[in-house]
């Protein structure tokens, strides 16, 4: 172990037993201290899912990433491992940014971006390259130097995703080139030397000056181009957040351009989703992980000692009409305890207590939309969250207020067409994540709930509304 990871791994020993666990997530995937913000390199290696993410171990702020590491058997139950890579070579010295990883032979195989600044910190100075490092442990990494460099002219150019297709390798990289986000392609016959291949997207005028964490890759007769826009303006409902995530959907064939049949949406519609990445499972599910954070947005935790965590593992499908739909992986039904049914069907201008304390639970609820007539109803959390209908707008409704924290306002979906508005909802200690109707939504964002403040609460205000089933169970860690 390189003297940049001795000192990486010994801050994470010293720190990891005296954060403050009131908002430490249960059942996702966080780091034992420090910050975290990109998942990276989520792969399938030697019996074990492993999660890199990006990491400063030093402190709970975004600092010189370093990459964190995590394996699973299940995509559930994670295991902590040493970090793998800091920033210590001429090609990374400022910092490892987001990468991925591929299974070459017997080999794990890190592609990730070295940062690096030619003098003061400042774009002009910013170089930004492709590297590789490499495993036959999937624990212990070689790091092979710089594979790609900075195009002539371009300065932010990260997040290479490869994949293998026919007898050569692929890589999508994002670019900001005149101010203008795109994703390159490039290809390869060994992971070390590559050629330009061409673009396979290229923002219009509104789709934002940088396309950060590429990933291309098929899904049923579709391709799927998914990415992280930096940049969008937001157009009523839409591209609330400061940064976004989302995908477009089309036809590609080796050799040639990428043909866009369904056009930029958002991935998650909550407050907190960024830099998605995806994997194919042993058995052919395409899986997708995104940061469970946003940029730029008050972190709470930071006092604890840790920050940032990563969602829950998603298995993509496409709908009917070519849109992605998202839903928690099957694995996850392994931590449910007993279920717990609700004895609630009808509420008339009334609030219901259903569960005390809610730290760590799955709810599955539905509501009857063709007899439920309250102008709002939903589930409660505390005084500080809630998942309800505005009747008024059509629309199903993540409220979130935290004043003390400077988190407040909501973010939402249209509701589904259809008589039975099927919510399956996942709270842990300090975020919670809603699929609705079988995926066709979701919505994603943190909360931060004093200890005393978990009751779940039924609620209707202005009229009735109709439960048509509910239950909960505790999830165990």
């Amino acid at each position: 172990m390189t003297p940049a990871l001795s000192q990486a791994n010994g801050a994470i020993l010293a720190k990891k037993d005296d954060i403050n666990p009131r908002w430490y997530p249960s059942y996702h995937l966080a780091p034992q201290a420090g910050w975290m913000n990109d998942p990276n390199g989520l792969s399938w290696f030697d019996g074990y899912y492993h999660a890199f993410y990006q990491h400063y171990p030093h402190a709970p702020v975004w600092g010189p990433m370093h990459w964190g590491h995590a394996r699973s058997r299940d995509m559930v139950n994670w295991e902590h491992l040493p970090i793998v890579l800091a920033p210590e070579g001429a090609e990374d010295k400022d910092g490892c940014y987001s990468g991925s990883a591929v299974v070459d032979g017997d080999q794990l195989a890190l592609i990730y971006t070295g940062h690096k600044f030619h003098g003061q910190p400042c774009d002009d100075n910013l170089f930004q390259v492709q590297c590789l490092a490499t495993s036959r442990d999937g624990v212990s990494f070689q790091r092979e130097g710089m594979v790609l460099d900075t195009p002539l002219g371009v300065h932010h150019f990260r997040d290479p995703k490869v994949w293998r297709e026919g007898e050569q390798w692929f890589m999508v990289v994002g670019a900001r080139v005149d101010d203008i986000g795109e994703v390159q392609l490039y290809r390869s016959d060994d992971l070390r030397q590559w050629e330009y291949a061409g673009v396979i997207g290229r923002a219009d005028a509104d789709m934002g000056y940088m396309w950060e964490c590429p990933d291309f890759f098929p899904l049923g007769d579709q391709r799927v181009l998914m990415f992280s826009p930096q940049g969008m303006a937001a157009k009523g409902y839409a591209n609330r957040n400061l940064f976004q995530s989302g995908y477009m959907t089309g036809q590609w064939q080796i050799g040639g351009e990428f043909n866009v049949e369904q056009p930029f949406q958002e991935m998650d519609h909550g407050h907190d989703f960024y830099a998605p990445q995806s994997f194919e499972t042993p058995d052919g599910r395409r899986i997708v992980i995104g940061w469970l954070a946003m940029w730029e947005s008050p972190m709470p935790e930071q006092a604890d000692g840790w920050a940032g965590m990563l969602s829950l593992p998603r298995e993509l499908s496409l709908s009917a009409q070519g849109k992605l739909r998202m839903n928690p992986v099957k694995e996850l039904e392994s931590l449910r305890g007993e279920p717990r049914p609700w004895s609630v069907s009808e509420l008339k201008d009334q609030a219901v207590t259903v569960e005390t304390h809610a730290e760590a639970m799955e709810v599955c609820l539905e509501w009857d939309l063709s007899q439920s007539r309250a102008e709002t109803f939903g589930l409660r959390l505390g005084k500080g969250a809630s998942i309800h209908v505005d009747s008024q707008s059509q629309r199903l409704v993540l409220e979130r207020d935290y004043p003390e924290f400077g988190l407040c306002g909501y973010r939402s979906v249209p509701l589904p067409a259809g008589d039975i508005l099927s919510l399956r909802i996942f709270i842990d200690r300090s975020s919670i994540e809603v699929f609705v109707n079988a995926g066709e939504y979701s919505l994603s964002s943190r909360i931060y709930p004093a200890m005393d403040d978990r009751q779940l609460t039924l609620f209707s205000q202005h009229g009735q509304a109709l439960v048509h089933q509910a239950q909960a169970w505790v999830l165990a860690d």
